[in-house]
């Protein structure tokens, strides 16, 4: 087995202390410029690597940062992920990602396995609002390691929190749907459990109430935020009574499904019926009916949550910084509502 190379070795090498080694690979200023080069090029040349957990330990930093979100394989979280490290990564720091796939328990255990990879920081998107995770994140506030929410938060003391405006985005969907003169506008909300999906559901309803139009709760569906679950909320519409000429949609994959429903149905889009989604997932601009979407600016969103971050840790004040960093929304009109 080949023995690895140590600081002694190097010291042996050079023929100074190891003391001094040590100092010079981790640029004590106490070290002159020459004794570092040299160190350098001495450790290069012997191929000695830096034990960085011992590192860590002396240092209290690790320069990771933990980042945890429901899914990575939808474009929102993958592009907020990007907007993280492109912003951490020049400040030295390693992001480390976790799913939770909307699992309460999963989520405690990404939350305890980066407390105990000693992370410097936690930047998350909750999985939902069950209090079963408020000890595990309540443990991370105690700790003083630096949290911060990312669209999906809950409302916590000491917790920072990066959103969009949801409500404003809401109201603006349902505003377009009005103004191309769509009289009885459905909606399909998320998990109204979670803030983001309340929030949304009551900028329509504002919008509405503006406007004088009648809300009708056979309008409201909760869904999933997928295809299939978009197909059977329209089903579920046209068999009403008087079924809705419009949808404002939560999710831009249920839109999606709505309008392949509606296709199927006969019925034209838009001249008949008009759609609106909420994400601006990639697809959305390129179908050949494209379909309008609320931006929530995933790429900003990222690297106002990692600002945030770093504006926490290199507080060398003691004193804890908590802010709510909220984005306004972009609408993308689009053929699904342009009559």
């Amino acid at each position: 087995m080949d023995q690895k190379t140590t600081i002694y070795d190097i010291a042996k090498k050079l023929d100074i202390t190891a003391a001094t080694v040590s100092r010079a690979l981790n640029n004590n200023p106490k070290i002159s410029e020459a004794t570092r080069k040299l160190v350098l090029e001495t450790a290069a040349k012997m191929n000695y690597k830096q034990n960085r957990l011992a590192q860590s330990l002396r240092s209290g930093k690790s320069n990771n940062v933990g980042v945890i979100v429901p899914r990575i394989d939808v474009n929102f979280f993958a592009s907020v992920i990007r907007g993280i490290e492109e912003e951490l990564h020049p400040e030295g720091y390693h992001v480390i990602i976790c799913q939770t796939h909307e699992d309460e328990k999963r989520e405690i255990e990404n939350i305890t396995t980066l407390m105990n990879a000693q992370v410097d920081g936690i930047l998350m998107s909750i999985s939902n609002m069950s209090k079963e995770n408020d000890p595990v994140i309540k443990h991370v506030v105690d700790k003083n390691v630096p949290l911060i929410f990312f669209d999906r938060k809950k409302k916590m003391d000491g917790v920072s929190s990066v959103t969009i405006d949801d409500f404003e985005g809401g109201y603006l969907a349902t505003k377009n749907l009005i103004d191309a003169g769509c009289t009885r506008i459905a909606h399909f909300s998320g998990d109204r459990s979670l803030e983001i999906y309340e929030n949304r559901f009551k900028g329509y309803e504002q919008a509405l109430k503006d406007f004088g139009l009648e809300w009708n709760p056979d309008y409201v569906i909760q869904t999933k935020s997928n295809v299939d679950a978009g197909r059977n909320a329209v089903t579920k519409l046209l068999s009403l009574p008087n079924p809705p000429n419009a949808i404002f949609s939560s999710s831009d994959f249920a839109a999606l499904g709505a309008i392949q429903e509606l296709k199927e149905n006969g019925i034209k889009i838009p001249e008949d019926f008009c759609v609106f989604g909420f994400g601006n997932e990639p697809f959305t601009r390129f179908l050949e009916l494209s379909i309008s979407s609320v931006d929530q600016s995933p790429l900003e969103m990222g690297r106002m949550a990692a600002k945030v971050f770093l504006e926490q840790i290199n507080n060398t004040d003691n004193i804890k910084i908590e802010k709510k960093v909220v984005l306004k929304p972009e609408l993308q009109i689009r053929k699904s509502s342009t009559r």
